[in-house]
């Protein structure tokens, strides 16, 4: 297959359940060869359903979706035959090992006799289930569990990959072991990666671009850095260590920019002009005899693009926290 042909394409694509809301409501984007995109949102806001009609699970409504240059509602075999996929639920038999899920899955995917063991062991390497390899999967942490489901995905060498939010309730270390494996891929091996997510960590780490999509509706599209520029300029936020003399600090950082709502005893202003004022700031608070207990430089996150686009937070921002639930890691 020509490698041009291995992008995602899609056109006014809608897909409408019966006696509710649009899921989808008319998006269109395009996803380059080799690509990583960061489909970011809330839950319910249309991203499983999108990755649904891409893999030919649903028929849209209407519009025109392509994979792999290959039509998704009158091309499906074609469709299939290029793409793999792990979706939020891993469709793993807790009975059977990881060796034998690879067994089956090259099977089913025609791989030649003579390649099917060493492409099985070749991905359980991959993905570091060497030494569970021979245990059955039901004993398998949420992270083991991800990342065997993602070496199913890869057994065909698909050239476009499709991740429904891989990482949720995943582990730290679980979670930047995926996150290495899918930028190896795309990076050298040239797959294309369509990766939902509501973690804007996650989109701003991985993606090459992001689509957020809310509602049903893309409602911002472009690189983390692009998307982060459009919605303003860095904020500075200063703590005295006197509290009696915020009133003077906040006299001279308003010279600098508008101020902005901050927590107790801190004040904080969106600087005119960028980081290019910093020192500046620095060396008038010194001259005016203001001492700080901090200083702190706030860049623009996908965060406030998101509520800048929104109108709210992202529930799923956080990666902080999470922990894996049962087996072994």
């Amino acid at each position: 297959m020509n490698a041009a042909d291995a992008g995602i394409f899609a056109s006014d694509l809608v897909r409408e359940f019966r006696n509710g809301p649009r899921a989808v409501d008319g998006i269109s984007l395009a996803v380059e060869p080799g690509e990583i995109y960061g489909f970011l949102g809330p839950n319910g806001a249309g991203k499983s359903t999108t990755v649904h009609m891409l893999t030919t699970l649903l028929p849209p409504t209407s519009g025109v979706a392509r994979v792999g240059g290959h039509d998704v509602v009158t091309d499906g075999p074609a469709v299939r035959g290029v793409i793999g996929a792990a979706l939020q639920e891993a469709a793993l038999d807790p009975h059977l090992t990881a060796r034998e899920h690879m067994r089956l899955q090259t099977a089913l995917q025609g791989l030649p006799h003579g390649v099917r063991e060493s492409r099985g062991n070749e991905l359980i390497e991959r993905v570091g289930l060497e030494e569970a390899a021979d245990r059955k999967v039901g004993g398998y942490s949420g992270g083991m569990k991800r990342r065997l489901d993602l070496a199913l995905a890869l057994v065909h060498w698909p050239r476009v990959l499709f991740l429904d939010e891989p990482t949720t309730g995943l582990d730290p270390q679980s979670r930047t072991a995926l996150w290495e494996e899918v930028e190896r891929l795309s990076r050298e091996d040239g797959v294309t990666v369509f990766l939902t997510t509501q973690y804007l960590e996650e989109a701003d780490q991985l993606a090459d671009r992001v689509g957020i999509i809310e509602s049903g509706r893309i409602v911002a599209e472009g690189t983390p850095a692009e998307l982060k520029s459009e919605i303003g300029r860095p904020s500075v936020e200063v703590t005295t260590a006197d509290p009696e003399q915020s009133e003077a600090a906040a006299e001279v950082l308003e010279g600098f920019g508008t101020r902005l709502p901050a927590g107790r005893g801190a004040i904080e202003v969106r600087l005119e002009r960028g980081v290019d004022e910093l020192g500046s700031i620095v060396r008038e608070l010194d001259a005016s005899g203001i001492a700080l207990a901090s200083l702190v430089l706030n860049e623009p996150t996908l965060d406030d693009v998101f509520l800048a686009k929104t109108g709210h937070h992202l529930e799923g921002e956080s990666l902080g926290g999470e922990e894996e639930q049962g087996g072994v890691r």
